[in-house]
């Protein structure tokens, strides 16, 4: 054979490998058989229902509401609560990291179904990679059920679903909740990882989630129910396989061994024997805020419509909660693309008299430059309008990097996400102010009516984030922009991104003029 035969059979065995592969993604494993299961409710006699039942009792409908802005609470809550569970664990995610706290968190819900607790774990398939075989593992065990969100396949092979079914892959499921007998959740913009909890030596996340009991747990169930039982929640055996019982157990207690044995997991281990937070929550004296807090949460039907309906989108549902602000707004977003409409509103309510504040990553803090490009585009805008920009350091101040008692981070990035209307409501959840929130991946959050909260973010817009962030003003001729670094000896004036080289700012420029900002 010539070599120009030779070419022609390896173009054709070239092609019918990418085509055998093109055939695999696009086969699902098939829904029969999967069980319906429903949240309990009969968990009013549990030791969290009884520690709440005099609150709930005092405050009918209503939610008991603490923040967790310290990222070693955050983490402490998740493992304690799974600790104190006697019926059930519900627990949604985006992202799962198998790192120390990842790994700290799994051997906790491992802990209570070996007591008797029923365990639900659904997580978004987008960021399982390397896990298959601990989520097998887990999913082996008769107390513990794992469902993947909107699946890859083949597993192998997981970029290649967003070449051969990007309309399906391309919309994930960004929702985070975590929730003990029906009682007690924690809901926020916190996946779970080192970088969610300020660990180790990586970048750290500043984010926010809060306790929630009451009226407000019981709707997080519900729409925990609601994902669970969904078309697009698919049991985790039927894409990773079920290892028996006995090889699961030894694999999951020698990964255990391991982590514990890690210098680096020793201060986690410190952090549960010495936090109080849930030994409090159980004694009934955490401190709670009993308010009304609403739900708001996309369908899932998100995932798989394409006719672009409004009806099941969190949007529907925000902005009558959240209302409509007569004197300020305050918005926290590490990924802000407001878009056409979202950059019209903010400078409608600006150009009205309303004091409207942003806070989102600079250039040199964010890890999605992309999203930047959508941001910039609507930058100059904002700012002829009167809407106060300010963008993240991607370092603390002196003295400020270790702001959660563990770990050594000194990078650091935006996370969190929410926004306050008057000093009098404030939303905390998943949703970032972006196209990508809005229009593809599903969302939740809790408005909560709280001045307390509500003023601390204020509060934080004019003490904490001048500290910590970039203030962008346009230019004393009118241009657009500056950026301008409060320090201890006055203010140090930068004409570009600062941190940033010309090749990465070129870069972004370019990409803020393609089309792409609905994908952002």
């Amino acid at each position: 054979m010539g070599q120009h035969g030779l070419r022609c059979l390896y173009r054709m065995v070239v092609a019918g490998a990418m085509g055998a592969l093109v055939a695999a993604c696009a086969v699902l494993p098939p829904l029969d058989g999967r069980s319906e299961t429903h949240a309990y409710t009969d968990t009013a006699q549990t030791r969290l229902g009884q520690s709440l039942s005099g609150g709930v009792a005092a405050h009918p409908g209503q939610s008991g509401i603490y923040a967790l802005p310290v990222p070693s609470d955050a983490f402490a809550a998740r493992v304690l609560l799974a600790s104190v569970a006697e019926k059930s664990l519900d627990i949604q995610y985006y992202i799962w990291h198998g790192d120390q706290t990842g790994s700290l968190l799994f051997e906790a819900i491992r802990n209570a179904a070996d007591r008797g607790v029923r365990v639900r774990l659904l997580l978004d398939d987008a960021n399982t990679g390397g896990l298959d075989d601990t989520l097998a593992a887990l999913d082996a065990h008769p107390n513990i059920e794992i469902r993947l969100y909107n699946p890859l396949v083949p597993r192998s092979a997981r970029a290649l679903n967003f070449v051969t079914d990007f309309a399906r892959a391309n919309r994930r499921m960004h929702n985070k909740s975590f929730t003990a007998d029906n009682q007690v959740t924690i809901i926020g913009g916190r996946n779970v990882g080192n970088e969610y909890f300020a660990a180790g030596e990586g970048v750290a996340f500043t984010d926010l989630d809060v306790i929630a009991t009451g009226a407000a747990a019981r709707d997080v169930s519900g729409a925990f129910d609601l994902y669970w039982n969904s078309p697009s929640a698919y049991p985790a055996a039927t894409l990773l396989g079920m290892p028996t019982p006995e090889a699961a157990r030894s694999s999951l207690d020698a990964k255990f061994v391991s982590v514990r044995a890690d210098p680096e997991s020793t201060a986690y281990v410190e952090i549960l024997q010495r936090t109080r937070l849930i030994q409090e929550l159980v004694a009934g004296k955490l401190p709670l805020e009993w308010t009304s807090a609403r739900l708001v949460r996309d369908d899932p039907a998100k995932t798989l419509d394409t006719t672009a309906r409004t009806d099941i989108l969190l949007l529907s549902d925000l902005i009558p909660a959240i209302g409509k602000p007569s004197t300020a707004f305050d918005l926290v977003s590490p990924y802000f693309v407001p878009g056409d409409s979202g950059t019209a509103w903010l400078i409608q309510e600006a150009r009205q008299g309303v004091r409207v504040r942003v806070l989102t990553n600079s250039l040199a803090a964010t890890d999605v430059g992309a999203v930047h490009a959508g941001y910039i585009k609507r930058r100059c805008e904002l700012l002829q309008a009167g809407v106060h920009m300010y963008e993240l350091e991607p370092t603390g101040p002196p003295g400020d990097t270790k702001r959660s008692g563990i770990g050594s981070s000194s990078a650091v990035q935006l996370h969190a996400k929410t926004l306050a209307l008057d000093e009098e409501r404030i939303f905390v959840g998943s949703f970032n102010f972006d196209q990508r929130s809005a229009r593809l991946n599903t969302e939740m959050g809790l408005v909560i009516q709280s001045a307390a909260l509500a003023r601390q973010l204020s509060k934080a817009f004019e003490t904490e984030v001048p500290r910590r962030a970039y203030e962008v003003r346009l230019t004393a001729d009118g241009h657009c922009a500056e950026w301008i670094q409060h320090t201890g000896s006055g203010e140090v004036r930068y004409d570009a991104d600062p941190g940033t080289s010309a090749a990465r700012r070129a870069w972004i420029r370019f990409l803020s003029v393609l089309p792409i900002e609905w994908l952002l």
